[in-house]
C-alpha cells in the first residue's frame, strides 16, 4: 500500500511533471485561456499516459532494448491517434480549438519518459496508477493554470462548458465580474508563463517549509 501512496504523492506533486521537469510547456501555455480547453486537453493527456504505461509494462519484456524508444513512441501515437478520433467524432468543436495541440501530445516528453523510467520496468498495475497520477497531476496545473487566466482574462469561469458537456453545459457558465473589460495579457502567451511562474513558485514554497 506504501508503494501506491508514494506513486501517487509522486504524481501529484512530489515529481509533478509540469512543476518539476516542465515538461509538456508548449500545450500547457498555449492552450489554458480558459478551464475547458485545459479540461479537455487534460483528459486527453491523461488517457495517452495510463493507455502508454499499461501496453509498456504488459509488453516490457517483449520489446528489445536496441528498438524500445521508437516502439514506445509508436505506441504513444496509436493512442493519440485514438483520442483524435474520439475527439472529432463526439467533441468536434473543442477538437478545432485544441487543433494541433492534440496530435501533438505525442512529442509531449513526459509521456516517453514515464514509459521509459517507470512502465518499462514496473508491473502494470502500479504503472496505470503511475500514469493516472502524472495525468491528473499535468491536469491540475492545465486548470488551476486555466482558471488563472479565464478569471483575470474574461472575469468567467468555466465558460464555453457546453464544447465538453453539450446542453447540459450551456448554464455552468460563471460571470465573477460583471461589466468586466477584461485584462489582454492574461490571455497572451506572457500571461501564461507568469501564471506557471506564480505556480511553480508557490510549489517551491510550499516544499522549503518542509525542509
Amino acid at each position: 500500500m506504501n508503494d501506491y501512496i508514494k506513486i501517487a504523492k509522486n504524481g501529484l506533486w512530489t515529481n509533478n511533471q509540469a512543476l518539476v521537469a516542465l515538461l509538456g510547456l508548449c500545450p500547457l501555455l498555449a492552450v489554458t485561456n480558459n478551464i475547458v480547453n485545459a479540461i479537455g486537453l487534460g483528459l486527453a493527456t491523461t488517457f495517452v499516459l495510463v493507455a502508454s504505461n499499461i501496453t509498456v509494462s504488459i509488453f516490457r519484456n517483449q520489446i528489445r532494448k536496441e528498438v524500445r524508444i521508437p516502439i514506445f513512441v509508436l505506441l504513444i501515437a496509436s493512442f493519440v491517434t485514438i483520442v483524435e478520433l474520439i475527439m472529432q467524432s463526439y467533441f468536434y468543436n473543442l477538437y478545432l480549438i485544441l487543433g494541433i495541440f492534440v496530435p501533438l501530445i505525442v512529442t509531449n516528453c513526459a509521456i516517453l519518459a514515464r514509459a521509459e523510467s517507470y512502465a518499462s520496468k514496473n508491473s502494470w498495475d502500479k504503472s496505470a496508477l503511475d500514469g493516472l497520477m502524472m495525468g491528473v497531476g499535468f491536469s491540475i496545473i492545465l486548470v488551476i493554470l486555466g482558471a488563472m487566466r479565464e478569471l483575470i482574462g474574461a472575469g468567467t469561469l468555466f465558460d464555453q462548458s457546453s464544447l465538453i458537456l453539450g446542453t447540459l453545459g450551456d448554464n455552468l457558465s460563471i460571470t465573477v465580474f460583471e461589466d468586466y473589460q477584461g485584462t489582454l495579457l492574461a490571455v497572451l502567451p506572457p500571461g501564461a508563463f507568469i501564471g506557471l511562474g506564480l505556480i511553480v513558485a508557490v510549489k517551491n514554497y510550499f516544499d522549503l517549509k518542509k525542509v
